[in-house]
């Protein structure tokens, strides 16, 4: 079988309540059998946010294929095909195999004492002459749990800095500002498992056929076996998951929350509240029935261009139905008022009392492997362990922890997100910045701005990756990472299940696990308690985890009762898992109860329209008991609409065959052949208009910048283009020797940087631009 045109396989239909069968996908280098692989490595995907347990072949000290684990309950033993063929990329031959410091403006070859000497160095005369508020961190959301933990401490409580971010803040920011707004802490509520009982499951703005395949094939599998669930899809484009919704909904881009608050007004309008469930577990529920009251189908209509009758058949389903599944991804996260969107979701379920029972639950999904081991690690816009950093008692919690003073930790407002840490480098203000593990100079809004930012003369950049990237161009000192299967270390996925990745091969070169470099750059800083004694005391990951599981216990993400071996003998768990209950936790707020008590909540929470904090005092007026909160918004247009200069909206987004800047895909031959270059899919009717015809090559151009790509005609919806993020420059060089870069490839040229006003990510999906045929390069 060709897995790059089978996507997702064969089918293995169930019926509802029963358990999905187990199917086995493997994939071994050409030549090769089982009987000839020596060592079988436990592990888990690394290129998207499922989790899919994997076990990596070894043969003569190289990794040789994988093997989905049949036994665990992520995949029953499927794997993505990224994670079939993407193991190659760990041989490719322009890995980073030695650390590099600039000398005469070019990189040169080092070893690894000068390297980390050089980053040490500068950083105390950074802290020597600016203080912490100069240096920042912007890490990922591919390391292990146990390396974030590390950079966590080493920032916040060694360095002294608020500036530590992830690039999960472009993806998942929004996941997890709509879970405390509704919930009072980060944390998936349901489980993949939901999707084996659900009547009813509803995809919002998340095209999970392509960024969870495993997933999908797990729907699938549902929608070709006995009573089948209906399926509710939001999305603007035809996706391969659109075609096969039951109700397909294609609305504007921009216009999710007016949709959202139809569906609400609707469900309210109609009798189906569950009003015993609302006044036992929420609070809210007035303002919000008042604010959706004049949201009718009718006027959701003409703002979305639906018709109301669409509207009002998905509002059926929805409230029609006691086993109500819900996943939230990038079509909301990455759009116009994307956390006030994402937040009527989860209302939606509140109304219903779906949650904390099989079949009924929301996933706000994640887009990388580990962005739940950054959000709970704190290496992220919040502190570890879901603690609130406007509460002074859970910053003295880790004050003790740490044993520091509480006031290393109070910076007077929240973490800095990534865009504002970018910001104060472009002022001059931040003067160290460490990236580990991602790409800005392909992933960030407005790439001409973020390259004159990386280029600044006074802003020392250390990049810390696997391979060359657009971003190490601007680097100072580059940093040799190990990568998936050269390490070991934990993982969690966007059902809360926790993965062992084990140590399969050793890394190429000089290459060395993050943790083991930020363990280095911890020792060279002499990073002290207020004791006088070592702040990290941990050398490898079981100790690394060990350390964390102190961090973790007590709160809603507890690890105290997970442990390396456990997790070998039983594969994937589910936190919290505690000494009680080792076997972790199916799903949250089972009872109707939640980590919302202000007390123990992750925030305090924030206007929905404008993003502005609520204080303690406010949020005990609101919550005094912790209960769950029904948060309402108010539709407002997009401030960028469609003109005359640009007519058309665009929006970005994900292929099934890449995964981010294209680091590790685009090295994959089997992946890179199935998409080789950016394209742009535009509908029939707009490809008429302009002159343009499948295959041709065409310019999209927006006050930002253009792009250059071939035409793909589809059935979007008329007025949209679409185009995938994934492309950047590291292969796509100059026409000729003495030409300068060529900046018409990469998406995000074309984006400018608008936030939405609580998650603070990047507003991706509701640009405007115009569209022409390419005149060909001479």
């Amino acid at each position: 079988m060709d897995r790059t045109a089978d996507l997702w396989g064969p089918r293995t239909p169930y019926a509802p309540g029963t358990p999905w069968p187990a199917r086995v996908d493997l994939h071994l280098a050409p030549g090769l059998s089982e009987a000839d692989v020596q060592r079988w490595v436990p592990s888990a995907s690394l290129l998207h946010s499922n989790g899919d347990a994997m076990d990596i072949a070894v043969r003569d000290g190289r990794i040789v294929g994988v093997r989905g684990r049949a036994g665990d309950r992520v995949n029953h033993g499927r794997l993505d095909i990224k994670d079939l063929f993407g193991w190659q990329a760990n041989a490719s031959p322009d890995r980073l195999t030695a650390p590099q410091v600039r000398r005469g403006g070019r990189l040169v070859a080092t070893d690894w004492d000068t390297a980390l000497d050089t980053v040490a160095g500068r950083c105390r005369s950074v802290l020597k002459d600016h203080g912490p508020d100069a240096v920042g961190f912007y890490t990922s959301g591919q390391l292990f749990l146990e390396e974030y933990y590390t950079l966590t401490v080493l920032a916040r409580a060694g360095i002294g800095t608020n500036h530590l971010d992830g690039n999960t803040r472009l993806c998942t920011a929004t996941a997890g500002e709509a879970l405390k707004e509704s919930f009072g802490c980060d944390g998936q509520p349901g489980s993949y498992q939901d999707i084996d009982h659900a009547e009813v499951i509803a995809l919002w703005g998340h095209n999970v056929a392509e960024c969870q395949p495993v997933l999908w094939m797990r729907v699938l599998d549902r929608l070709h076996g006995a009573d089948p669930p209906a399926l509710l899809v939001l999305d603007p484009r035809p996706t391969p998951t659109a075609r096969e919704a039951t109700i397909h909904l294609a609305p504007r881009p921009g216009t999710n929350l007016a949709l959202l608050n139809a569906l609400l007004n609707e469900v309210i309008a109609t009798g189906r509240v569950d009003h015993a469930y609302v006044r036992e577990h929420t609070v809210g529920y007035p303002e919000l029935a008042a604010r959706v009251a004049r949201c009718t189908p009718e006027w959701a209509a003409g703002i979305c261009g639906l018709p109301a009758g669409e509207i009002r058949r998905a509002a059926e389903l929805i409230a029609g139905t006691d086993r109500l599944v819900s996943t939230v991804l990038q079509g909301v996260y990455q759009s116009h008022q994307a956390t006030a969107s994402a937040v009527q979701v989860n209302n939606l379920h509140l109304l219903r009392g779906q949650l904390g029972r099989p079949g009924a639950g929301v996933l706000q999904m994640n887009g990388q492997p580990t962005a739940q081991n950054t959000r709970e690690c704190g290496a992220n816009g919040d502190l570890p362990g879901f603690r609130n950093w406007a509460n002074p008692r859970h910053v003295a919690e880790l004050a003790e922890l740490w044993s520091i003073d509480p006031a290393v930790l109070d910076h007077g407002g929240p973490p800095t997100h990534a865009l504002e840490m970018f910001r104060l480098a472009e002022t001059g203000a931040l003067k160290f910045l460490w990236i580990s593990a991602t790409n800005p100079a392909v992933s960030l809004p407005d790439l001409t701005r973020i390259r004159r930012i990386l280029a600044r003369p006074d802003l020392f950049v250390v990049v810390q990756d696997i391979f060359p990237t657009e971003t190490g161009e601007f680097a100072d000192v580059v940093l040799p990472a190990a990568t998936w299967g050269e390490k070991t270390g934990t993982f969690t996925n966007a059902d809360r299940t926790v993965h062992l990745s084990e140590k399969a091969v050793d890394p190429p070169g000089l290459a060395r696990s993050d943790l083991d470099i930020f363990l280095g750059f911890a020792h060279r800083m002499d990073l002290r308690t207020r004791t006088g004694r070592p702040l990290i005391t941990w050398q490898d990951a079981p100790s690394a985890f060990a350390a964390w599981q102190q961090c973790s216990k007590g709160r809603p993400c507890d690890y105290t009762g997970l442990s390396y071996q456990l997790l070998r003998e039983h594969g994937g768990t589910q936190w919290p898992a505690t000494p009680a209950l080792p076997f972790g936790t199916p799903r949250l707020y089972a009872e109707g109860r939640f980590w919302a008590h202000p007390e123990t909540c992750e925030t305090y929470g924030r206007d929905l329209d404008t993003g502005e904090p609520a204080t303690e005092a406010q949020y005990r007026a609101l919550n005094p008991n912790g209960k769950a909160l029904l948060r309402a918004a108010d539709y407002e247009p997009p401030p960028e609409p469609p003109d005359d200069a640009y007519p058309l909206w665009l929006t970005t987004g994900r292929t099934i065959y890449h995964f981010h800047t294209r680091t590790k895909t685009g090295r994959v031959p089997e992946l890179q052949r199935a998409a080789p270059e950016v394209w742009v899919e535009c509908s029939r009717a707009d490809a008429c208009r302009h002159g343009l015809t499948d295959g041709d090559r065409a310019v999209l151009t927006t006050a930002r910048g253009s792009v250059t790509a071939r035409v793909r005609i589809t059935g979007i919806r008329e007025g949209l283009l679409f185009l995938p993020f994934h492309y950047g420059y590291w292969d796509h060089g100059p026409d000729h020797a003495d030409s300068p870069p060529r900046r018409d490839r990469a998406a995000n040229e074309l984006i400018a940087t608008r936030l939405d006003p609580s998650s603070k990510q990047p507003v991706f999906k509701t640009a405007t631009a115009r569209l022409a045929r390419s005149e060909p390069h001479r």
